[in-house]
């Protein structure tokens, strides 16, 4: 699995209040920590920055480049700032973070990650939105962020694909459909194009207590789908355990065997049965409570697990 370090984000108030300080030692030692727990990139994302991005883009990828050599993904809405950031990297090819099927940014960021030889992350939004189902989803891609990059000679082999995960709080409907997305992205253009979601983003909104749970399950289902590249958080010690255990298809251990099912239950596209579950286990018995919120086949709650 490819992480993309999450953790450099202006909604968080320490990055933020270590941005407004310029305090270099902050970032240098969160680059550092996320590498090192196994980000093979770093994210980056500060926000538009509209007033002050050529002096803070610049600043902030000499100090993370200081003490990192892998990629940076410059996570931002504004493309000025984008190419304020490109023009300051000196060391791994860079990842700019995003576009979309939206004409403006369509038109432009494409454009710039070719002039700079950055990958490029777009994302399956279309003016009007984005759609629940997969195929539309997948049609984005196919119709819209595919042709544009083939229309300006970009290589292909740069181009990541973001099918957009939302939160199981408030969006639940999504969750099953950017599954069969990511299953179907695979099949819509040969070579394929990599895949990579925000896997937090399905729970934003959800009890911090519950968060990790919600996330681990959902990436054991996005990786038997083949999931292989997510901006997620790298210090997540048992989420890197679900990845190892499926990576190497590790059974050994009662969780082990769990997101294992998990994971094969969803490649061959078989309903998620209770009986993979030892229900005598509070954890296991979280984890099938877990699938079936996912998979909107039980109706979110805050408290869905004590239900």
């Amino acid at each position: 699995m490819y992480i993309i370090g999450e953790n450099i984000h202006i909604i968080a108030e320490k990055v933020k209040e270590a941005l407004t300080a310029r305090d270099r030692e902050f970032f240098m030692d969160l680059a550092v920590k996320q590498v090192e727990a196994g980000a093979k990139a770093v994210d980056i994302n500060l926000g538009p920055r509209k007033k002050d991005f050529a002096e803070v883009w610049p600043w902030i990828i000499e100090t993370v480049e200081t003490v990192v050599d892998v990629p940076l993904s410059i996570d931002t809405t504004n493309v000025d700032g984008m190419e304020a950031a490109l023009k300051s990297i000196k060391k791994a090819q860079p990842i700019l973070n995003s576009t979309s099927a939206e004409p403006e940014r369509l038109e432009k960021v494409p454009l710039l990650a070719k002039k700079y030889g950055a990958k490029v992350i777009a994302l399956t939004l279309r003016p009007e939105g984005i759609p629940i189902e997969a195929d539309a989803r997948v049609n984005i891609a196919v119709e819209s962020l595919i042709p544009r990059m083939m229309e300006i000679d970009y290589p292909m082999s740069n181009l990541i694909i973001d099918p957009l995960v939302l939160t199981v709080s408030g969006c639940q409907e999504y969750c099953p459909h950017l599954i069969e997305t990511v299953r179907t992205l695979q099949y819509a253009w040969d070579p394929a194009p990599m895949i990579s979601v925000g896997l937090s983003n399905v729970s934003n909104a959800v009890p911090n207590e519950n968060r990790p749970l919600i996330n681990r399950v959902y990436l054991a289902m996005l990786m038997g789908v083949g999931l292989q590249m997510m901006i997620a958080n790298p210090f997540d010690e048992k989420q890197n355990d679900v990845i190892k255990w499926i990576e190497t298809k590790d059974t050994s251990t009662p969780l082990g065997r769990v997101y294992n099912k998990i994971a094969e239950r969803t490649a061959a596209s078989e309903e998620i049965q209770i009986s993979d579950f030892d229900t005598s286990d509070p954890e296991q018995t979280a984890i099938w409570k877990t699938t079936q919120i996912l998979l909107n086949k039980v109706i979110y709650a805050d408290s869905y697990l004590m239900n």
